[in-house]
């Protein structure tokens, strides 16, 4: 690359509007270069387009049209694509000539590809094309042939340039470069020739071969011309001469010596390259010997049969080889042959055949011998083979195999289900073999429909093998039937069709019909005529269906066995419309505000409406009267009507009764029943209101019942409001009695604080009136202070108990007594005993432990209980006469695991 620079270069002096070529001017036989112009400076490049053209096989820089925009200084830069380096040529100046624009003119091909270029097998192909001329010629490839280029050739650098990537023997032809503009047009035309270097196809391999063989050797090569062959040995050349043929890439040597030995190669060649196949020849020379190849030590065979023995002993040349049983030399009749590679064949076998045979293999380098010992065994027999079955679902059958076979040989058993081997492991919940070493049985449990099939036994010893086979045929319920469609539809019958599915072994003899809609609880069966269908019938009509509702139908087929699958189900189809017959249940009512009439009744289902446009009729007439009263609700889900009229009286009977309708016309009423009208809210007010405070948190309020007429309604009961002195009578609290009760005890209050009640009456119209309001004091919280001090005492059959007298604080009621808690082991309430002492003295049973606790009791409550206090089981201290009096005090904690109550008088 360095050899490119050369000194300062004159300037280019051209016209506008005209082209110029700027010589790049590489080395000769620089090797692969790559070629870019810089324009002015580094590193503003020349940009190739349908104006400025690099060719890659020049290095020169084309202009089809000069502009003045071209005016400046252009480099060629040189880059090696082996060592990558690169190297730039002495500046061009280009510059515009004064002295007018240049005229219009035809392209002037100036870069074009050689008429004639060869192109190799997978080669990448690039023609170059490029044209002056003004205005700016526009170029276009073709083949002159006419055939379209295939997908995979592009066009690069503004047509300047064609890649054919992969060069094959289609592509190559005559191309076209077509360059035009307003004034001509000029065409380039090349050929493209198709050459392929010698590829392998077949070679030769490293070979050893025993003298007196002979050597065969074929190379084979592909390549465009064809390619020629000819041979070395040892790199000097082989050619035809008496033991040594060559034709064409075949070698043959024959009668082989121990001189032939050597490095052989396959030359093959043509214009375009040469290439090489080495082989390694090695001719041996070797005594007979069995140490690779030696015979085999036993044969077994049957009665009957032929018998191969193998001799082929590793000899150079070939071995010759004879045979003798024991001592006795074998020659050739009608049952023993000597085979042509050394072997012997016995035919039709007999015991006096077996024995020990030896073979004699020989050569000029010497003698070796083999021998194999032959067992002559009798053939095996099944003697009980399986037979054809027939059976059900869920069965469980033996089938036998049993054989008899040579004691000296082991014997093997194994299944074929259809063809397929039986995996007694992986099948062990239905197939196992039974039987004993002579019998190959096998049982399958618990028979299912994929079971039916072929069985067959395979007995096998290390001579022989026999088989034995049966067909297994279980049946089962049927198959789902198949096609299921419904064929005509009326309101309240549907014409099914089917088709019938598979029987699996056992005839159909009846088919059922089952229903889905969308208000049923799954499929249930449907009534059809006729009522029983046998197994010859496709066809049936399905009665008593609802109007205007949505079906599925399946079938299910039965035979002997029992049901089988359903069928899938048939399309859905909706039933024709009919008048409503089911009225309304439950039709009843009353309640209400004054002035109304409230009837209710349990809504139809959907699938009992019939049809569209469903809703009720509703006619009443008051008790006594001929004339009904109607009015129609249009909505299916609405379960009540309200009749309101100032005329009304309270709780007046009325006869009621509810129908139904829809488009298709009116439907029947309910039976007619009586409903009362609403009732008059209470007009009084209770007399006779008390409250009186009970505890801390309770208070009672006590009244006197209000004067009732029953013409008037039913008393529901009483509603007593209550708050307390610093709440609001507004957000009061509420408790309700019910039926005639007058007073009620109110919980949960708030010690020593005033509460405020009023009461009312109240019905299903509403409530009355309050009472005047009374109030009641809450009593002080009882005493917060537990007993302490708790001591127990056992003296022979009593516990006796004291404890420190509980005072109570000035916010907390007086003391007014205690009250003693106990239970045992047995019990799950307190036993109470009351006192108004600070002692107290307990009977006790003394097989049980004991848990007593002690609380003071005051108006306002109870207290704080003492801690639990744990007696132990006193039985034991009984058996010894019962001891002095010990004073004890325990922990519950330490004796839980035996707490146990009393059982003494009054329960909690």
């Amino acid at each position: 690359l360095e050899n490119s620079r050369t000194k300062m270069r004159s300037a280019v002096s051209v016209r506008e509007g005209q082209g110029v070529v700027l010589l790049c001017g590489p080395p000769p036989r620089a090797g692969d270069l790559s070629f870019a112009w810089i324009f002015n400076e580094y590193p503003s490049f020349v940009q190739e387009d349908s104006r400025r053209f690099v060719s890659q096989e020049t290095g020169h820089l084309y202009i089809a049209k000069v502009e003045p925009s071209d005016v400046g200084n252009y480099t060629c830069v040189v880059t090696s694509t082996v060592t990558n380096s690169q190297v730039l040529g002495s500046p061009t100046p280009l510059v515009l000539r004064t002295d007018g624009v240049m005229g219009e003119y035809e392209p002037k091909i100036e870069v074009q590809f050689p008429e004639t270029l060869p192109a190799a097998k997978g080669s990448t192909v690039k023609l170059e094309c490029f044209a002056l001329g003004n205005p700016v010629p526009q170029i276009n490839w073709r083949r002159s042939d006419g055939l379209p280029f295939p997908t995979k050739i592009k066009l690069r650098k503004s047509n300047g340039m064609i890649e054919i990537p992969n060069f094959q023997q289609e592509d190559a032809g005559q191309y076209e470069c077509i360059t035009e503009n307003s004034r001509g047009k000029n065409i380039a035309r090349g050929r493209l020739t198709y050459y392929a270097k010698p590829h392998w196809i077949q070679m030769i391999k490293d070979t050893e071969i025993a003298v007196e063989d002979t050597l065969y050797w074929d190379c084979r090569a592909s390549g465009k011309p064809k390619p020629s062959y000819r041979w070395l040995k040892n790199g000097d050349q082989l050619s035809t001469e008496g033991r040594i043929q060559i034709e064409n890439g075949a070698l043959t040597i024959s009668n082989l010596n121990l001189t032939d030995s050597g490095r052989y190669q396959c030359v093959a060649e043509n214009k375009h390259g040469v290439i090489y196949s080495s082989a390694e020849l090695r001719v041996v020379a070797s005594a007979p010997d069995f140490s690779k190849n030696p015979m085999k030590k036993l044969i077994q065979v049957q009665i009957g049969s032929t018998v191969d023995f193998e001799c082929k002993p590793k000899a150079s040349p070939k071995a010759k080889c004879s045979w003798k049983k024991g001592g006795e030399q074998l020659q050739e009749n009608g049952r023993i042959m000597l085979l042509k590679d050394g072997g012997l064949r016995i035919a039709n076998v007999t015991k006096a055949d077996a024995g020990s045979y030896t073979c004699l293999a020989t050569n000029q380098f010497g003698t070796a011998s083999g021998s194999t010992n032959l067992i002559v065994t009798e053939p095996t027999r099944i003697t009980l083979a399986p037979s054809n079955m027939d059976v059900a679902v869920g069965e469980s059958v033996v089938l036998p195999c049993q054989v008899q076979h040579d004691p000296v040989l082991d014997i093997s058993f194994t299944w074929y289900f259809n063809g397929t081997l039986t995996d007694f492991k992986k099948d062990a919940s239905h197939f196992e073999k039974v039987g004993g070493s002579a019998s190959g049985d096998l049982m399958i449990r618990n028979i299912q429909l994929k079971h039916s099939g072929k069985y067959v036994c395979m007995v096998k010893t290390e001579v022989d093998s026999v088989a034995s086979a049966a067909d297994l045929i279980v049946r089962g319920s049927p198959g789902p039937p198949e096609h299921v469609k419904v064929d005509e539809i009326t309101d309240t019958t549907a014409q099914i069709s089917w088709q019938e599915g598979i029987d699996n072994h056992s005839p159909v003899t009846a088919y059922t019909i089952q229903a889905r809609t969308p208000f049923s609880v799954g499929w249930q069966r449907v009534t059809t005529v006729p009522d029983v269908i046998d197994g010859k019938t496709f066809t049936t009509t399905v009665v008593d269906l609802n109007p205007w509702v949505e079906y599925e139908f399946r079938v299910v087929a039965s035979n002997k066995i029992g049901g089988g699958e359903p069928s899938l189900p048939s399309e859905k189809v909706r039933t024709e419309e009919a008048v409503p017959e089911i009225p309304p249940s439950e039709v009843s009512g009353g309640g209400g505000s004054r002035s109304e009439l409230v009837i209710t009744w349990d809504p139809i289902p959907e699938e009992l409406q019939n049809g569209e446009g469903f809703g009720y009729v509703v006619a009443f007439r008051p008790f006594g009267t001929t004339t009904w009263i109607q009015t129609v609700v249009t909505s299916p889900d609405t379960p009540r009507y309200v009749f309101r009229n100032e005329s009304i009286l309270p709780f007046s009977p009325y006869e009621v009764k509810v129908g139904v309708y829809n488009n298709k016309g009116e439907g029947p009423f309910s039976s007619v029943t009586t409903v009362f009208s609403a009732e008059e809210e209470p007009s009084l007010a209770p007399s006779g209101v008390s409250a009186r405070s009970l505890s801390s948190s309770v208070i009672e309020v006590s009244w006197t019942a209000i004067p009732w007429k029953m013409s008037n309604g039913r008393l529901l009961g009483y509603e007593v409001r209550y708050w307390n002195n610093g709440g609001k009578e507004e957000s009061s609290n509420r408790a309700k009695t019910a039926g005639n009760e007058t007073s009620i005890r109110i919980t949960g209050l708030k010690s020593n604080l005033a509460y405020y009640t009023a009461v009312r009456a109240y019905n299903s119209a509403g409530a009355g009136p309050f009472s005047a309001t009374v109030n009641a004091t809450t009593k002080k919280t009882p005493p917060s202070q537990p007993p302490g001090n708790v001591v127990w005492n056992v003296t022979d059959s009593r516990v006796i108990l004291s404890w420190e007298e509980v005072r109570a604080m000035d916010n907390e009621s007086e003391v007014t007594g205690y009250k003693v808690l106990y239970r045992t082991s047995s019990q799950t309430n307190m036993n109470v005993m009351n006192t108004d002492k600070t002692t107290a003295e307990l009977l006790l049973q003394f097989n049980e432990d004991y848990i007593i606790e002690v609380k003071a009791t005051s108006d306002g409550g109870d207290g704080t209980s003492s801690d639990q206090i744990l007696i132990p089981r006193l039985a034991s201290m009984d058996a010894r006469g019962s001891g002095p009096s010990v004073l004890n005090i325990f922990s519950v904690s330490s004796f839980l695991p035996t707490i146990l109550s009393l059982t003494l008088n009054s329960m909690l």
